[in-house]
């Protein structure tokens, strides 16, 4: 398994980092054979395996669920566990209890955090200091989707790409051992990448960042409808997973399943009452 000082080694050595955000078994599991640095157990799992229009109705209990569910299917992976609304806002008491809970029960290797209020920079830091890696998130945050006005680029004025930096900049000073760069425009994801010490992880941010992350759905194309600009689908599964099931109804219906191959037959006739 990747340590958080292997990751840093990857920056420091030029070397890509692969995060997928995945939010179960067998997913995880995929990910880990197919040889994935990280995974992220993101609260997007909301929208896109719970079926709610955002990650406001994500709860503690929702992430630790799905949290373990990933380990055991990817234990030897370096594994991010989300921290959902207004787990880390209402006191510090109440944030580093939460924290708590989801670091044990998941047996996770970091927590992600988003924002660069004063109250998340300390989190940051209180985790930090208490052995808990934390990576920040930051451009766009979906747990303030509400307040950003929608799902939009991020710093694309003089003022934002400036506290977007400054942001990035304290977040790594306070501890984060990483951070993810949304929906930033390429160049100023390649600035904040150049200036900060900790490895960012890109989505929507551009290839200069010094690894990626898409979420498992949208890379298998699976029961999404609709993909974001910067989501690249590797595999079709909707179709392909749509085509199986209509041939499993059709066998059924035809009567040409199960045949006998996917039976348990009695090899002794004789034992079996009259009809």
């Amino acid at each position: 398994m990747l340590t958080r000082l292997d990751l840093q080694k990857m920056k420091d050595n030029q070397e890509k980092i692969t995060m997928v955000t995945a939010y179960d078994y067998p997913s995880a599991k995929t990910a880990e054979v197919a040889g994935i640095d990280t995974v992220l157990v993101g609260d997007s799992l909301g929208m896109v395996v719970l079926g709610y229009d955002s990650t406001i109705q994500v709860t503690v209990d929702d992430m630790i669920h799905h949290g373990k569910a990933v380990k055991r299917g990817a234990p030897n992976t370096f594994v991010v566990v989300d921290m959902p609304f207004m787990s880390y806002h209402i006191s510090i008491e109440e944030s580093l209890t939460n924290a708590r809970e989801i670091f044990q029960q998941t047996n996770a290797q970091a927590l992600k955090i988003e924002g660069a209020t004063e109250e998340t920079l300390l989190l940051i830091k209180r985790l930090t200091e208490a052995g808990i890696p934390v990576v920040a998130h930051l451009g766009l945050t979906p747990q303030t989707v509400n307040v950003l006005g929608g799902f939009k680029v991020q710093g694309k004025d003089r003022a934002a790409a400036a506290k977007l930096l400054t942001d990035a900049q304290q977040v790594a000073e306070h501890g984060a051992i990483s951070v993810v760069l949304e929906c930033v425009p390429k160049e100023l994801a390649q600035i904040i990448t150049e200036k900060i010490d900790i490895p960012t992880i890109g989505i929507g941010a551009g290839i200069e960042c010094d690894g990626q992350v898409l979420v498992y759905h949208d890379i298998l194309k699976y029961g999404v409808d609709r993909l974001p600009k910067f989501a690249k689908p590797y595999a079709d599964f909707n179709e392909k997973g749509t085509d199986a099931v209509k041939a499993y109804i059709e066998d059924v219906k035809d009567k040409t399943f199960p045949l006998d191959a996917y039976s348990f037959l009695i090899k002794d006739k004789e034992i079996l009452p009259n009809k």
